[in-house]
Formats: C-alpha cells, structure tokens, sequence
C-alpha cells in the first residue's frame, strides 16, 4: 500500500474514532450532573453508548459468606460482616459479544461466533482489563472489574439465603447444570428453550434479582478484581482482596457446573492469563474519578497459578 494510501486511511480511522469520542464526553457534563451536581440529584442507572446497562447500588452492610450448614458450602466461605461506604453501579448483564466487538474487533484473540446477545467467553481476566483500558480511553466516566465484596453484594440484592429467589436451585430461574455428560439437571429445560447443551443463554433471558441484575447466578463465571485469599474473620469495611496471589478470583458458576457452585456465597478462581470457555466478565462504572490504566502483562509463569475449581 501506498504511503499517501496509509495517511489517507489513518486521517479516516482518526477523524471516526475522534467524532466518537467527542460523541461521548458530550454526554459527560450530563452524566457529571446527574451523579451528584445540580438539582436532578443522583443516577439511578446509566446506559453508556455503547448498550451496556448499570445500576446504582447504594453503601450497605452484609453477611458475606454462608452459613455454615448451607448446602453445597466450601470452607473458604468464612462467614463475615462486610461495609461498603460507597454508592457504585454495577452493569445489569455480562458483556456481550456485540459489546467485545464493538470495542475491541471480531479479529481480537481469534473470531468469536454467536449472536450479539451471548456472554463473551474465553476472555482472561487480562483480556478483560484490555477491553476495561479502552472502554476508559474513549468514554466518560472510570470502569472496571467489580471486587469480590461488591460482586456478591450485588448479587445477594438484600437477600440471605443460597440463591437470590431463596434457599433451593430452579432450571427456570438461572442457566446451570446444561451439561449432558457431569451435569445434565437443566439440559431438558435448556432445550426446551431453544438453546443447545454445553453452551450459555444469551443475556436477560432469566428473571433478574430484586436490584435488576441479571445473570448473577449460572450463564457464565465471572472474573473479579481481586486475587484470590482467604476471608479474614472479623468485619471490614470495602475489602480489596490480598496484594498479590496465585488466581484471580470467579464469581457466579455457569452453564457447565452443578447448582452449588452458584451460590451467591460459592468462590472459585483461575489463573488471570486463562481464557476458559465458561469465563466471561461483567463491569462496574462510576462517573467521576481517576483513570488509572491497569496493567495488561500477564506474568512469567503460569506453574505457580493453578485454575482452580
């Protein structure tokens, strides 16, 4: 190709990506004023240009962890009283295919088939942070990953007990267990709805929980800030995980795993470079803040980051 040929498609690729982002920040005044200035008084939700829906959940205080003769409960699940003292927004559904390649392109870490409304999946949690740079480079406002803490506050929506719609798993409420050969109890309710075994729905396909999330529960595991470690034992207050570890934390369960690993309190992790078929990501966002890129080198090893459960 030609040299004026390259500076003529760069000025074009330039010009699409600068009307874009000046299309974005035109809504940051907006946005700014609605989070906390003026008289319109805060968000209660905000969809960002591209579709992805958040929520604001107010501070709070719960129990995080489970109890200690709930079903299905893993020892780490240490029982503790947790604060967050501050208001965040939490995307209402996992980030799609559509989202992925509307940011980062169909051609990114190979082609990605589905429709536009499935979960993104095989994504690390280093791939995520990817996504979450650009998102922050083009758009108003800072996202990022949810931490563990905000992750299962969210998903709890006040409630207490194993799933967010009570104590039992139901086929009809969340997508798990839609794997014929180690867990089949949900494949016939799969396919009643049209969907093939050993695969996620599409997003918003289940009833959402008491704060209009959806999917919390089952579709796909989703990655978390936090690097995996044990929960301390007396309360805290907006807890970030340890410093350094060897698994990036995995909320949720999926399609391919049993009831009890979708738990509202139920941990698992995964080495932050695995791209696994089960694995997707959902965003939290807030609207003012610093952005400070994370990092996007995974480490040298990968013998001492086993995936986990």
């Amino acid at each position: 190709m030609k040299a004026s040929a390259i500076h003529r498609r760069s000025r074009s690729e330039g010009c699409f990506y600068g009307k874009e982002k000046r299309a974005a920040w035109l809504t940051a005044a907006l946005v700014l004023l609605l989070a906390g200035g003026g008289n319109a008084g805060p968000l209660d939700s905000y969809t960002n240009p591209l579709g992805m829906a958040f929520v604001r959940l107010s501070p709070g205080t719960f129990s995080m962890g489970s109890p200690s003769r709930e079903p299905g409960r893993d020892p780490s699940e240490i029982r503790h009283a947790v604060t967050l003292s501050e208001p965040f927004f939490m995307m209402t559904t996992e980030v799609t295919l559509g989202q992925w390649w509307a940011v980062m392109g169909k051609r990114w870490i190979g082609r990605r088939k589905g429709p536009p409304d499935l979960p993104v999946t095989r994504v690390s949690w280093f791939d995520a942070v990817r996504f979450i740079n650009r998102l922050n480079d083009r758009y108003p406002g800072v996202y990022g990953l949810p931490t563990e803490a905000q992750w299962e506050y969210a998903c709890r929506a006040g409630t207490q007990t194993a799933f967010a719609w009570g104590p039992k798993a139901a086929c009809d409420k969340a997508m798990f267990a839609n794997n014929p050969a180690k867990a089949p109890d949900c494949v016939e309710y799969a396919r009643s709805r049209g969907w093939r075994a050993n695969r996620p729905a599409p997003v918003k396909r289940y009833p959402p929980n008491a704060w209009g999330l959806f999917d919390m529960h089952g579709n796909v595991w989703e990655w978390c800030q936090d690097w995996y470690g044990m929960y301390p034992r007396g309360p805290v207050k907006d807890p970030r995980g340890p410093h350094s570890g060897k698994g990036k934390v995995r909320r949720g369960g999926s399609f391919f795993g049993p009831a009890r690993l979708c738990r509202s309190a139920n941990r698992a992790y995964a080495h932050p470079a695995s791209r696994l078929h089960t694995t997707g990501f959902r965003l939290v966002w807030k609207p003012t803040g610093k952005k400070v890129p994370y990092a996007e080198r995974p480490p040298e090893s990968r013998e001492e980051a086993p995936d986990g459960p």
